[in-house]
């Protein structure tokens, strides 16, 4: 089943769109299973399940987790000695916490801008004009320790796909005007790092993917139904 949903998603996938298999809430037994199958990238949402699991799955090669939920900035240091990506900068502050964490754990963490795009209040990121102000401020480039590598957005939780599609574009849209304006000047001659887009999930992905997402997060469908019960019991960052 994990290694079926694996293939068929991989060979729909247009080239330069990559796959974050969301294992948040299943057992690291199905990560490997999603491991075997030939799928690398994995994305978590709970700085203290993804610990575990990194220490149960370490040594598998080539493995990339990504956090792709809300951080607080008291549990950047659990991941920041090993985590790949994380989709899910929401603040300034946060950000100022992710490179004090990644210099002491001598690294660079990559991170995208979360943008906040979608018609929902619950939602967390900058807003467009919040993301383009920081942008200007130059605070990013004093961050030795962070490379912003581009933009993760949500559309809003709809079945009206005129509306998810309008999210999408926006947040393409301002992935491209932060590329060409603050990044590409300070590479321009090679490819510049603000390369990923990271839109869609296990219900809109395709919508995504004609918007430009470089990168899908799906994770029922890979996986099933999430057990809220396993890993302890576990409870929202935002409970603890």
């Amino acid at each position: 089943m994990i290694a079926e949903e694996i293939h068929r998603i991989t060979e729909a996938l247009p080239h330069g769109v990559r796959l974050v298999a969301v294992s948040k809430y299943h057992p690291a037994e199905s990560i490997r299973e999603a491991y075997d199958a030939g799928q690398r990238l994995f994305g978590e949402s709970h700085a203290q399940e993804l610990q575990r699991k990194h220490t149960d799955l370490d040594g598998l090669d080539g493995l990339q987790w990504h956090f792709i939920g809300h951080l607080q900035t008291n549990k950047v240091k659990f991941i920041a000695p090993y985590v790949s990506l994380i989709h899910s900068a929401d603040s300034p502050r946060l950000l100022n916490e992710i490179n004090k964490q990644a210099q002491k754990a001598g690294r660079v963490i990559s991170c995208l801008l979360q943008l906040h795009v979608a018609q929902e209040e619950t939602k967390f990121g900058f807003t467009p004009d919040e993301a383009l102000a920081y942008l200007d401020s130059g605070a990013w480039q004093q961050l030795a320790n962070v490379q912003l590598a581009g933009v993760m957005a949500m559309a809003t939780n709809t079945d009206d796909s005129h509306r998810i599609h309008d999210d999408f574009t926006l947040a393409r849209r301002f992935f491209e005007r932060a590329r060409n304006d603050y990044f590409a000047p300070l590479s321009p001659t090679a490819d510049t790092p603000f390369a990923e887009l990271s839109m869609g999930m296990s219900d809109d992905w395709h919508i995504a993917v004609d918007c430009g997402s470089t990168l899908i997060r799906i994770g029922t469908q890979i996986f099933g139904q999430r057990d809220y019960g396993s890993e302890g019991g576990m409870i929202s960052e935002t409970e603890k």
